[in-house]
């Protein structure tokens, strides 16, 4: 028998068991760094929330929920956007579940009968008022609309089943919040004695003497603070001092913004373009083959217009072009498609019958009807007001225009290019009185001018724009810059080693990121990332973050502190707490110093200071005195135990140590007040913060577990 083949029969077995335990440690290992469980395959969670799970796919809709929502207000993309999108949506689904939580902790429950009446009772959800209200008779048809949802339930799409669920479940979330916080606010009281001991307080008057020493009066080396004084601090408040996992960096930025030729290549390009602009007799097809769909399709006031070189455009006539000129950071070009003349404002009123409506929780559009359904029923309508029928009954009964519902359907004073371009040529290029049917994005609009303001020229105009973006040499140069740099800074003596080279050669300086949250994007000064924090979350303290592209930069960062979620640690909490210790050891030296208290000429001499006085003291403070801004000093001036006495203790301050005596008290004439007026007021600045305290109370009382980093 060969030697190999002696060696296979004897140590064959404890091979196969070595590399099978290698195996299971590779998968084990590998599972783990990918957030999962071997066990469970929990890979899908984004959070917890007292232990319920945040899944991935429920939570991406809701960021894309968010991101249309924003993009509908007219907010740019980017990855600062998206980050903020996804906080958006973590911090709405937190407080989802803590207020589902809490709701059934306290057996706040939305039954079915309640359910049908917040559905189809005296006031239905406006959807559904809208969707099924007869606009003959003016009646709410709730047979009709439970039908409808009783239908999508049972034999409607997955995708209607899905709309529809998701509707009921967020009105029933709504009433238990409304539930939930008149718990709350239905406790709060202002008694009126309260109120009217507060008056008598604000009335009176005090005035006293003192003696102050100033902190300043010892420097601060004469006082030492140790590590122990500042964890004894921070283990006496420590609710002041919790935090939230985050790490710190310096880095070194290499600029990869655009440099003159790449400028002037721009403004080339935009040149080359000049010509068919010129000659397209459809502007807005040219433009959006150009990339372009935000052209302004109406006229604008001149006085509107805020563009730079806004009078050269305007001499140029219409139909022709001006440019190339720099905005912002971009060349452009203007051209003049048309002019009229128009008033400077209008007033209108107008009812729109809406394809669709926002949930007001998450942002998403809810269909109401197609778009032949909403001309029919803008033709009904608009033939109704023309037979005398109530503008504004119909406008409360029909109108999916939010923001115009509570004054009749009315805009006042309305300037050029703030509505819809066919919305706004129609109210600026029709007379007052007129009435018609003007059809925009959002679904018909029926409009009646009430009256004009002014006169006007109105602008059409077009622009085409060419950016000024860094060509890949620009880019390269700052590319290999940075790597360069990264190849000399490969720990943290290096690194700054080599930021001291570079600010003296170059004058490039190291900078300072603080506090980046493992969710996070943006880096002060430079813009957002999502690759370079996931790259400084992966890296160890001391360890140099290799070349990531940041905003118009290329960065290398060292990260310079790591901070785990809990209590600060010392050299974190030292700056906020060494301050208030260092005053407090100088009041114990000042104090000691004064002794025993008799007169204040005792302690003036003592300490070698004037007896001063402060005169017309209130007690809210919010009158100016010698004083100061000093509570505790205030506070004892309206002590009437001490009246025409030496407050026998000393009184450390903000800014220094008193020694007061209260010479007189008095109580002068109170404005006359409405007690009931400030008791309501009161009640409603309560109730306001208490709706947001709520939450914010069941988050701070919560174990919330993020684990978004992992998946963003």
């Amino acid at each position: 028998m060969s030697v190999i083949q002696k060696i296979q029969d004897k140590y064959g077995k404890v091979m196969a068991v070595i590399i099978g335990l290698a195996l299971v440690i590779f998968v084990v290992m590998l599972a783990f760094e990918n957030g999962g469980s071997l066990f469970t395959g929990d890979v899908r969670t984004i959070g917890k929330v007292n232990g319920e799970k945040v899944e991935f796919p429920q939570f991406s809709a809701l960021v894309e929920q968010q991101t249309q929502r924003m993009q509908s207000q007219g907010m740019s993309g980017g990855e600062g956007a998206a980050q903020q999108a996804n906080e958006m949506a973590w911090g709405q689904e937190v407080s989802r579940i803590l207020l589902s939580q809490e709701s059934g902790k306290l057996g706040l429950e939305v039954g079915r009968k309640e359910l049908n009446d917040l559905l189809f009772g005296a006031n239905p959800p406006r959807e559904l008022a809208q969707g099924f209200t007869d606009p003959q008779t003016g009646k709410f048809n709730a047979a009709a609309a439970q039908s409808q949802i009783d239908q999508i339930r049972t034999k409607g799409t997955p995708e209607q089943k899905t709309e529809i669920n998701l509707f009921l479940d967020q009105l029933a979330l709504q009433r238990k919040a409304e539930k939930y916080d008149a718990l709350l606010t239905t406790s709060i009281n202002f008694p009126k004695w309260m109120i009217e001991k507060q008056n008598a307080d604000d009335a009176l008057m005090s005035k006293v003497s003192f003696v102050r020493e100033p902190y300043t009066s010892i420097s601060d080396s004469a006082v030492k603070i140790s590590d122990g004084d500042i964890q004894d601090y921070i283990n006496k408040h420590k609710s002041d001092f919790k935090q939230q996992e985050s790490r710190s960096i310096s880095y070194v930025a290499f600029n990869a913004q655009p440099n003159a030729a790449d400028s002037t290549a721009a403004r080339q390009r935009l040149l080359d373009l000049k010509p068919a602009f010129d000659s397209a007799h459809n502007v807005k097809d040219f433009l959006v083959s150009e990339g372009i769909n935000n052209y302004y399709d109406g006229f604008i006031s001149s006085n509107r217009i805020q563009v730079p070189m806004k009078d050269s455009i305007l001499r140029v006539g219409t139909g022709n072009i001006y440019g190339p000129y720099v905005d912002a950071n971009s060349y452009a070009l203007a051209k003049i498609v048309a002019t009229t003349s128009m008033p400077d404002t209008v007033k209108v009123r107008h009812i729109l019958i809406g394809l669709a409506t926002q949930d007001p929780q998450t942002g998403q559009q809810i269909p109401l009807r197609d778009s032949t359904t909403a001309r029919k029923l803008a033709d009904s309508l608009f033939t109704a007001i023309q037979n005398g029928s109530n503008f504004d009954t119909l406008v409360a009964k029909f109108s999916t225009d939010q923001g115009s519902i509570q004054t009749g359907g009315v805009y006042d004073n309305v300037p050029s290019g703030q509505m819809m371009p066919s919305f706004n040529d129609y109210i600026f290029t029709h007379p007052a009185g007129s009435k018609g049917i003007v059809k925009t994005d959002y679904g018909y609009h029926i409009i009646e001018v009430l009256s004009t303001k002014g006169s006007a020229t109105g602008y059409k105009i077009a622009y085409v724009t060419k950016p000024i973006e860094a060509s890949q040499e620009t880019d390269n140069t700052a590319s290999n810059a940075a790597t360069h740099f990264a190849a000399q800074a490969t720990n943290q003596k290096t690194f700054n080693a080599a930021a001291e080279k570079l600010q003296a050669e170059k004058g490039i300086l190291k900078s300072i990121a603080s506090d980046i949250p493992p969710t996070g994007a943006m880096i002060q000064g430079l813009g957002a990332s999502r690759a370079f924090v996931k790259n400084v979350y992966k890296a160890e303290l001391g360890d140099v973050v290799q070349p990531e592209r940041v905003g118009d930069y290329y960065v290398v960062g060292l990260v310079t502190e790591i901070n785990g979620e809990g209590t600060m640690s010392v050299a974190k909490a030292r700056m906020m707490v060494e301050p208030l210790l260092i005053n407090q050891k100088k009041a114990k030296i000042i104090t000691d110093k004064i002794g025993k208290i008799s007169t204040l000429e005792a302690v003036a001499a003592t300490l070698k200071k004037q007896v001063e006085t402060a005169d017309s003291i209130r007690f809210n403070g919010q009158s100016p005195s010698a004083i100061g801004f000093e509570p505790k000093v205030i506070g004892a001036a309206f002590n009437k135990a001490s009246l025409q006495k030496v407050v026998p203790e000393a009184i450390a301050g903000s800014q220094g140590v008193y020694v007061v005596r209260v010479d007189n008290l008095m109580s002068t004439p109170a404005p006359v007040q409405n007690v009931t007026e400030i008791r309501n007021m009161r009640y409603m600045q309560a109730k306001q913060q208490a709706q947001f305290q709520s939450i914010q109370a069941l988050r701070e009382a919560a174990t919330i577990k993020d684990y978004r980093s992992k998946f963003y």
